[in-house]
């Protein structure tokens, strides 16, 4: 059997039904552009570890499919990955003799830098949400302040507040997608089973929401004129507008999370209690990505500590 084959019945066979729709989109992405064109001819037989470290090597080199240039590490991981998953399930049902990715050598892969808003940015930008006029910006200082995701903000419902006991269940998440090649909006299961989680809310978060919630013609937090489900593409560009209307550098959305765990720690939040939170499935994450601190907060903790220099100067 060539590896074609085995590839598009491990996906209908073993995978659709088992991974989320999104997964599952990216899975044939990766199949149908990366795997099949450079070894989708061979037998399963003939996959040797020569041959598939020959094709890793040929990805990090020339497989970025805009420019045929180099591919960054972490895609090409994600690449081996989807084909170790398909040969390892291929040498279990005993179709292939031997399952030789193990002997795969993969590159480093590398840690994204976490950007968060230093305190004044952040300042500036829960002032100018919570003046507007548009009850959509408050997503801004919702994320700000529980450090959900952007596809967990736009498919909270009401229903997913309890404003008695100020808690916010995290149940579900939305995302694009192409269905039968129509692309549209999904709700699906959260990113992990650790990203279901009760968020406790801050006093002030939950009043402001309930203000809120008393205008709203929308089963959703943030919704549409009509009432309905915000793309995320869409809110995106609504944040992209208020960071260059008030001059503050560019980030992506995902930062508004980033920078609620940053001044989490800082404000002495344990770490454990912040991975819950976040849905983290361990602390041990959540201290290797926010262990860092923002430059003015060092700034002030360093000039604490000079102050004792200068007491010993007087």
């Amino acid at each position: 059997m060539k590896l074609n084959e085995w590839l598009d019945i491990w996906l209908n066979k073993y995978t659709r039904h088992a991974v989320k729709v999104r997964t599952f989109d990216k899975y044939k992405y990766i199949i149908e552009k990366h795997i099949k064109p450079k070894l989708g001819n061979y037998e399963l037989a003939e996959l040797s570890a020569v041959v598939l470290q020959d094709f890793v090597l040929c990805e990090l080199e020339r497989g970025n499919l805009n420019t045929s240039g180099a591919l960054a590490n972490n895609s090409v991981i994600g690449i081996v990955n989807v084909l170790k998953s398909s040969l390892k399930m291929a040498n279990s049902l005993e179709i292939i003799e031997k399952d030789y990715t193990s002997k795969i050598k993969l590159p480093l892969a590398t840690e994204k830098a976490v950007t968060a808003f230093e305190k004044g940015e952040q300042e500036k930008l829960e002032e100018y949400c919570l003046n507007s006029k548009k009850h959509n910006h408050f997503g801004i200082i919702l994320c700000l302040y529980s450090g959900i995701r952007l596809g967990e903000l736009l498919a909270l419902t009401w229903s997913d507040i309890d404003f008695q006991n100020r808690i916010l269940s995290i149940t579900k998440t939305a995302y694009k997608t192409k269905l039968n090649g129509v692309a549209q909006i999904v709700v699906d299961r959260p990113k992990t089973r650790n990203s279901n989680r009760i968020i406790p809310l801050p006093r002030q978060v939950v009043e402001l929401l309930k203000k809120i919630k008393k205008t709203s013609k929308s089963e959703f937090v943030v919704s549409t004129r009509s009432g309905g489900m915000v793309g995320a593409r869409a809110y995106q560009k609504t944040y992209e507008r208020i960071l260059k209307k008030l001059n503050i550098n560019y980030r992506n959305f995902h930062s508004l999370r980033h920078t609620f765990a940053t001044r989490a720690i800082e404000m002495g939040m344990d770490v454990k209690t912040l991975s819950e939170i976040l849905g983290h499935k361990n602390p041990v994450i959540t201290l290797q990505r926010y262990t860092h601190s923002m430059l003015s907060y060092k700034k002030e903790m360093m000039n604490k500590m000079g102050k004792m220099l200068s007491i010993c100067c007087v």
